[in-house]
Parts: C-alpha cells; structure tokens; sequence
C-alpha cells in the first residue's frame, strides 16, 4: 500500500451520490489533505479525523469504509471525515524515505530516525513534529512531550506550527463543527475531556463517549497529562464535546495493517451515527430563560 493509493480511494468516493470530496490543505511535502462530507449540511456537523499519526495509517482506511458504509442513510446533520491528515508521515511509514524529495531532508529524517529506514513507530510528519502535541492547547505542558526532533511526542518549535495543523484548524474554524472525533490507534479506549471545561461540558462530553462505547465495547476514560491535540484545542477554542478513540487491542504491532480493518470497521461503524444523534439529543435539551439560551451549562447571549 501507498499514500497515493489511499488518496484514491478517497477520491473514489466522490463517485458515491451525494458525497462530497475536497480539498482541506496541503501538507509540509505538498501532498494534498482531502475531506469528505456526506448528509446535508444544515444541522449538526461532526468532523472525523484520521492518521494525524503516521502509524495509524489504518484509521485513514476505516474512515473511508464508515463513508462507505454511511453514505446512503438518513440522519439529522453531517459529518466531515478527514482520512489522511498526516500524508507524509504515512508514507515514510510505508515507503521508508524514497519519497523524500532531497538528500538534505533524507539525511535529517533518518538522523531522527537512528539512521533507520524502518519507519514502523513513526508517529511525526516530514518536519519531525508529532502533530497531535502541536495545537495551541496546554501546548508543551504534556507529561511525555519532548523538545527536539524524534520519531514520536516532539511539540515543534511553537504552537500551531505545521502546516497539516494549520489546515486543520483553519478548516475546523470555517465549519464550527458541534464535535470533534479523532481516531487513533491503539488500545480500544475512548479518550475524553480537557481541563478547560465547566464541569457540566465535561458531563456532556462523557455522556457522549459512554454512547459511543457502548456501540464499540472500548473503555472510557478522561484523558489527563495527554495536552496540545485536536481534541483539547476543540474543547478549549470551540467549547464543544470531542473524543479520541484508539482502535484495536494493545497486542497489535505497529503498523497496524489492512488485514485488521474488517474487525475495526465493525465495531466502529456506527460511531458517527451515535455521536450525532447524543449530540442532538444534548443541543435538544436547550433552554431558554430571559434572553438567553443555556446549552448544559454553555450560556450564549442571543
């Protein structure tokens, strides 16, 4: 497998009725970063994100079965899936450095890399910055993050400095999604929570993640010590529920491969779905008293 050949089976599925595909950014490299948005677009919107971390690649792959398997039902809202977040990290994961397009980036990612061209645990993109430390949320205060380039937890120079996370914010900001999804791998836990929220919002937030655990079977925990993701910059910029789910058991190796996805499909397939209709059903319990509407503890002046 490739990542040209992920992208096209992305662009693959704009063949499907009433599926939308385009173009979110770009990558450090110039690779394109695709979304896809299905249902329609004037309720509830959720986004799903796949492969921020190169290892995970096999995430890509289920968000573009979960359209596959979505497309033609009927639900109130949309959702946005983003299968390939990280393109060039995934495809040193698969190609090792072939692809690099000079000696002098060759040569810094396999000084990173201990001079290896197994890039089985790479979780970085091109520029050696895990992304998911990245955003501008508790950035730099995580228990594991690290200060110089590495193959995995490395925050970059500044926050929001990768252009995959600049694309993913921007993009996330110019849809004002109702929730945040990002997948990863591994483990069969539903991550939860950042400490900027009112406890009412953290009540909301786990009520989701119970939902969506009981479609999937995965643990729910609040995620603690873990800063400077998509999911904390969510809940701390956008005030809205948002969950990591890490697929598949702690026994798989890394990569974990395409051979795996059928079991992951099935017990994930049905968490869009979930998500939305908890979220509707959360927005649906809105008040009204005096002028303004209160959303579970989320006052907004109206």
């Amino acid at each position: 497998m490739t990542v040209n050949e992920i992208n096209e089976r992305i662009l693959a599925l704009g063949e499907l009725q009433g599926v939308d595909v385009f173009r979110v950014g770009y990558s450090l490299l110039g690779r394109d970063i695709y979304g896809v948005h299905i249902g329609n677009y004037t309720g509830k919107q959720i986004i799903l994100t796949g492969a921020i971390h190169a290892r995970e690649y096999v995430t890509s792959l289920l968000l573009i079965e979960m359209v596959r398997y979505l497309y033609n039902k009927s639900f109130n809202g949309g959702f946005y899936f983003i299968p390939l977040v990280n393109p060039d990290g995934v495809d040193l994961v698969l190609s090792g450095t072939n692809n690099l397009p000079c000696e002098k980036l060759r040569e810094f990612i396999l000084l990173v890399n201990d001079g290896s061209n197994d890039f089985s645990f790479w979780k970085a993109n091109a520029n050696a910055v895990d992304m998911n430390v990245n955003f501008d949320a508790g950035w730099g205060t995580g228990v594991q993050n690290v200060f110089c380039p590495a193959p995995a937890n490395f925050v970059g120079y500044y926050p929001n400095s990768e252009r995959e996370v600049r694309s993913l914010i921007d993009f996330t900001l110019k849809n004002m999604p109702a929730m945040t999804i990002d997948y990863h791998t591994r483990g069969e836990v539903i991550y939860y929570g950042f400490d900027t929220q009112t406890e009412q919002e953290r009540a909301n937030n786990l009520k989701i993640a119970s939902d969506i655990a009981e479609v999937t079977g995965y643990t729910v925990e609040r995620s603690i010590g873990s800063v400077g993701g998509y999911q904390d910059w969510s809940i701390a910029t956008l005030k809205i529920p948002s969950v990591t789910v890490e697929v598949g058991n702690a026994q798989m190796s890394y990569p974990i491969t395409e051979e795996y996805l059928p079991e992951l499909f099935e017990r994930n397939k049905d968490v869009p779905l979930v998500a939305l209709n908890s979220v509707n059903r959360i927005y649906s319990q809105t008040t009204r008293v005096k002028g303004t509407r209160i959303w579970k503890g989320l006052c907004l002046r109206h």
